[in-house]
């Protein structure tokens, strides 16, 4: 338990999705051809990845995007007043707002969803990372209340990864290669991987020191993240290549040519780095939980795990049988299926449908993982059910 006497609540939670849901048939139809061939890998990616369908905020017809990322945080943050009938977006003091790849570089994204909510003056931080980014939003909005500097305090994660997987975005790229594209006609995996496993969506909660008067509200027991980018070197990035040595290049040094033909902006990953490190990060953050709050398995009533991919779903079980950390298999809950990899929107998406379609309990404790394969960062937020 975090050492404060305040207590802080998720009073309210929203997410938000664009456009109508796509299936594995429709991805490359919206998205475009990377190359002048269909994939050759997103049949087998998707087999692994176990999901069916997902969400895209580019419009089916036109191809392009009708939504801005800010626009996407901002839907998600004004749904938060549906939720909760006590609350109006002109009562929030602090906005941080979180995403893997903003609209722009600057300004920042958060004083840009800020700028469409166009609610009154306020503080507004933003978070960035990859997956566990909505998470250290999140911590901000919730350090905030148990210090006493707010009462309403909203934390959002957005992303539109859609719109750096597009054809378009790899044509210079497999122009200056066509040669290599002959011999083998998919660019390199690393790349292609990613476009078959990301998609768009929002969430966002609201966090007061008190439970709503009705309802259910989620006490904030405690929250843990750390960071292994002391051990490991790069696995996820974008706007950068990565060297032979392990180091990141990044987009400022390369020449405009040259940022068009290596495709230097899209998001790309180190498929067998990721394959090699993220279980083991998974087992050794778990043991550090376990013997820091002295965590057992037994208490939890819902595990909310955020995994990129089906693929990952034995492992994880079986880490948890090797730590002896006991949460039945029917008490795991992820919408990954149908509501894709949103990356740090992914853990919001997942407790708002959780909120919605179960009938929580009072006092029904709620463990959510976030774990994040950039350099490798880790989170757990326990959550107590308070019903009224």
């Amino acid at each position: 338990m975090e050492n404060s006497n305040q207590k802080a609540y998720i009073t309210s939670i929203s997410a938000f999705l664009p456009n109508e849901p796509v299936d594995n048939n429709s991805m490359e139809e919206i998205l475009g051809l990377a190359t002048t061939k269909p994939s050759r890998a997103r049949r087998v990616v998707l087999r692994n990845n176990g999901i069916k369908q997902r969400y895209y905020a580019i419009d089916p017809v036109t191809k392009e995007p009708n939504f801005t990322n800010a626009q996407l945080a901002a839907n998600a943050i004004k749904g938060l007043e549906a939720d909760n009938k006590d609350f109006s977006i002109n009562q929030i003091e602090s906005i941080t707002a979180s995403t893997t790849i903003p609209d722009q570089i600057m300004p920042n994204h958060g004083v840009m969803v800020h700028g469409l909510l166009k609610n009154p003056s306020c503080e507004v931080t933003s978070t960035s990372g990859v997956c566990l980014c909505g998470v250290t939003a999140m911590r901000n909005a919730y350090n905030g209340i148990l210090a006493g500097q707010w009462k309403k305090a909203v934390a959002c994660a957005s992303e539109t990864a859609s719109f750096f997987l597009r054809g378009k975005n790899y044509e210079e790229e497999t122009d200056a290669r066509i040669n290599d594209l002959e011999e083998n006609p998919i660019i390199a995996f690393e790349k292609d991987f990613l476009r078959w496993m990301l998609s768009d969506g929002a969430g966002a909660v609201l966090i007061e020191p008190k439970p709503k008067d009705s309802g259910i509200s989620f006490r904030i027991d405690w929250m843990e993240i750390l960071s292994y980018a002391d051990e490991v070197e790069t696995c996820m990035y974008a706007g950068s290549e990565k060297q032979e040595n392990g180091s990141i290049k990044g987009w400022s040094l390369f020449s405009p040519k040259e940022i068009a033909e290596k495709s230097v902006l899209v998001p790309k990953q180190d498929v067998k780095l990721l394959n090699d490190k993220m279980p083991y990060y998974f087992e050794k953050f778990l043991e550090h939980t376990m013997k820091k709050y002295s965590l057992t398995g037994e208490e939890i009533d819902w595990y909310l795990p955020h995994v990129s991919s089906f693929y990952f779903w034995d492992t994880m079980l079986g880490i948890f049988e090797r730590q002896n950390f006991k949460v039945p298999k029917e008490k795991c809950y992820t919408n990954l299926g149908t509501k894709g990899n949103t990356g740090s929107a992914s853990i919001y998406i997942m407790l708002e449908e959780l909120y919605k379609t179960k009938d929580l309990e009072d006092g029904q404790k709620i463990l959510l993982f976030i774990p994040e394969s950039g350099r490798f960062s880790v989170g757990y937020v326990m959550l107590t059910v308070v019903k009224k």
